[in-house]
């Protein structure tokens, strides 16, 4: 009886906190290459402020009247530019909570309101300067000059959703946001032992980027293409299938792109928005400008789209047998030409469990690079490997290696020589591996 007193005793205690005092229910942290954010769930909207110290560097969040009922050593900080969190009650009645930095990391904040998976949070921002430096560069110095002085196609690869936002979630809680990386990388693998093509991952791990943000990496490598995957849900578990979604500027073409497109665009509310800018041109001009790249892009897309609805259909199910159109705030890039890939939908038990196998994946990725590739081989832009070897002649096809496949006996299916074909793509062996594309000579 003593215990069960006691016990009322602290929930009355904690249900009086919590009707005076907001709370800090969990935190959580995620390392991007260009920023670390730290989240803090809260019972209610948060009221704060955040400045910076120095002599050592440190960040400090101040919130008003709030208790913390959460473990700041549970947080993983490895490689995040923080090397530790602390906490403090004020004697305001405030919290405040201080991250000391091992790096020179500028902060900023923002509140969010509660969404199906979390409550009110308020996300902590730490920019860093040279965060995606490297892999900008490479991607930047391959759509510059590689083979022979021409330079390859870049292709970017947009693994949708990412750290806070974890995208659909299956029945058997599978996060669309790992399946769509898992696919990525397939596909990042395939186009890297491609010649004349590079990879770009635009998001490399998991955390969260905005839907302005992944635009701006494509541009800044020099992307000639932009392929946003995904793997969506609906509000019931009949649709199934993928889709292939390009940009329209004049609403969706159903009920479904609609659904799609609200859904992702939802997104960006978790990063803020921004745009292209044009500023120092004339109005008038710069309205020309972005239509007829616009229109060019949506265009592009299309075609790409198409094709790659071919090549998917030869792997799974379509859930539309055309390209659908929408407002994807992620493929709206004036000089990038993209489109957006719903691999299946989580909502559906049968896609969950497909898009659950590595080996599905794989086909998957090999399918999508597959219909963005029949397009630039056929149309590939000047000054590249590609364009330049569809100049003097020489036209490949894809070929996909089945059981009990030799790369000497695809050579002499193909009609030609086994070091024409090893130089072909790149190969410093004979060894091949099944579900692997090969580029063999056409006709």
């Amino acid at each position: 009886m003593k215990r069960q007193v006691i016990a009322l005793i602290v929930l009355w205690s904690l249900a009086g906190i919590a009707s005076a005092t907001n709370i800090v229910t969990n935190l959580r942290i995620w390392r991007a290459p260009d920023h670390t954010r730290l989240v803090l769930d809260l019972t209610r909207e948060a009221d704060h402020r955040v400045f910076t110290l120095t002599g050592p560097s440190r960040v400090v969040v101040d919130l008003d009247d709030t208790n913390l009922f959460a473990s700041i050593g549970d947080l993983e900080l490895a490689d995040s530019g923080v090397r530790s969190v602390r906490a403090a009650q004020r004697e305001n009645g405030g919290l405040r909570v201080v991250l000391d930095l091992a790096e020179d990391l500028s902060p900023r904040s923002f509140v969010l309101p509660p969404n199906e998976q979390y409550g009110h949070r308020l996300v902590i921002d730490l920019q860093r300067q040279e965060g995606r430096s490297v892999q900008l560069q490479a991607a930047r110095e391959a759509s510059q000059a590689q083979t022979g002085g021409q330079r390859d196609i870049i292709i970017a690869i947009d693994a949708g959703h990412g750290g806070e936002d974890p995208g659909a979630i299956g029945r058997n809680r599978t996060f669309e946001k790992n399946v769509v990386l898992a696919i990525a990388r397939e596909m990042e693998a395939i186009i890297e032992a491609t010649p004349g093509y590079t990879p770009f991952m635009v998001r490399t791990g998991d955390y969260y980027i905005s839907l302005v943000r992944r635009r701006q990496l494509a541009r800044e490598a020099n992307a000639d293409f932009f392929v946003s995957i995904h793997a969506d849900a609906f509000t019931s578990p009949q649709p199934s299938g993928a889709s292939v979604y390009a940009l329209s500027d004049r609403g969706a073409t159903s009920t479904m792109a609609s659904y799609l497109a609200e859904s992702e665009n939802a997104a960006d509310t978790i990063g803020g928005v921004g745009g292209v800018n044009l500023e120092s041109m004339d109005a008038v001009v710069r309205g020309v400008i972005v239509d007829l790249a616009m229109t060019h892009s949506m265009q592009e897309g299309l075609t790409v789209g198409a094709s790659v609805l071919r090549q998917v259909g030869n792997v799974t199910r379509l859930h539309k047998s055309r390209v659908e159109q929408a407002g994807f705030a992620v493929l709206k890039s004036p000089d990038v030409p993209s489109i957006l890939v719903e691999t299946g939908f989580m909502s559906n038990v049968n896609d969950e469990r497909n898009l659950g196998s590595q080996a599905y994946r794989r086909r998957l990725a090999q399918s999508i690079f597959a219909g963005i590739k029949d397009h630039f081989d056929a149309h590939p832009p000047p000054n590249t490997w590609v364009y330049a070897q569809r100049r003097n002649g020489n036209s490949f096809s894809q070929y996909t290696v089945r059981s009990g496949d030799t790369l000497s006996g695809i050579a002499a299916r193909h009609g030609v020589s086994l070091s024409r074909l090893r130089e072909i793509n790149s190969m410093n062996s004979d060894v091949i591996r099944i579900g692997q594309v090969l580029r063999v000579p056409s006709g």
